[in-house]
């Protein structure tokens, strides 16, 4: 097997196995030591702080009763289409 078929087959395996997904998950907003957290909708293989496609909420974990504000309507249309959340993000939206 030459490198360009064994480059090839990493390709094709990442594509076929689905690791570029859409996710659910948090950017980080806000100054040094007091963070918030917007939860968008955002291409799997974007960097954290990466552009996103949709917000769909914020958390503000530094608050006293720690605010959580998702569109419900829009997560679930999202989820519907095959999106996946992050472990985080699936945490928080148990709680609400």
């Amino acid at each position: 097997m030459n490198t360009f078929t064994s480059k090839w087959f990493v390709i094709k395996r990442h594509i076929f196995k689905g690791y570029n997904m859409t996710m659910i998950r948090m950017t980080r907003m806000g100054r040094k030591k007091k963070p918030f957290y917007r939860i968008v909708v955002t291409d799997s293989r974007k960097r954290r702080d990466g552009g996103w496609i949709e917000v769909i909420g914020n958390y503000n974990p530094v608050s006293v009763n720690k605010e959580l504000t998702l569109d419900e309507e829009r997560l679930n249309y999202w989820l519907s289409v095959g999106a996946q959340m992050s472990p985080t993000v699936t945490r928080l939206a148990g709680k609400k």
